[in-house]
């Protein structure tokens, strides 16, 4: 139906999350219609993130320095810690503008029905960070899920000896995600956070 190369073009749009096939033939057909200058800025766009962006190496939220710009702030309070599923989790929180202490990305959640262990997270770091005695407050804000729950609960517990360990309350329907609540939803269920039980 297409030619080879508009073929592979559309295959490897597909891949993208949230893109369908019909969704990747209009963006393929719009691309040839573009500028060579234009197609080749996001070419050099896409290489140089994969190239240049990693983990912090605090909180191991992306970044293309050694420490995020979240970590480097002095402005931010250090002894409050939001402990979160992914980097999109950390910008959905920034855009409430109502938090100001830093963050922990796990990097995932743990699933053992995809092969997901504690250690295949960022969980070792996080214990460390807060056995150190500056932590006031870890405010665990990973979504409702069956995976969710079992993270928090085990996170939770790993915590609890160290500091005082909090989870924010959800206006969020079991199973949603963090990253497409709005503002001001995620903004209430952070004040209304509350101790976690941990049994």
């Amino acid at each position: 139906m297409y030619t080879r190369p508009l073929a592979n073009l559309i295959e490897q749009l597909q891949r993208l999350p949230g893109i369908g096939p019909k969704s990747a033939q209009r963006l393929a057909l719009h691309l040839l219609k573009r500028p060579d200058t234009e197609i080749s800025a996001l070419a050099e766009a896409l290489l140089n993130a994969k190239q240049q962006v990693g983990q912090c190496s605090i909180c191991h939220h992306l970044s293309a320095e050694p420490v995020c710009t979240i970590c480097a702030d002095t402005r931010r309070d250090p002894h409050t810690l939001c402990v979160v599923i992914d980097s999109r989790d950390v910008i959905a929180l920034e855009k409430t503008r109502e938090y100001r202490g830093k963050y922990h990305v796990l990097g995932g959640l743990i699933s053992p029905m995809d092969g997901i262990g504690p250690d295949q997270l960022f969980i070792q770091s996080l214990v460390r960070r807060v056995s150190g005695g500056a932590i006031a407050e870890v405010i665990l804000a990973i979504s409702p899920s069956v995976e969710g729950e079992t993270t928090t609960l085990y996170v939770g517990s790993l915590l609890a000896p160290f500091t005082k360990v909090t989870r924010i309350a959800f206006g969020i329907p079991m199973g949603g995600d963090l990253e497409y609540a709005d503002e001001i939803t995620l903004a209430k269920a952070m004040e209304g956070r509350r101790p976690l039980e941990l049994g």
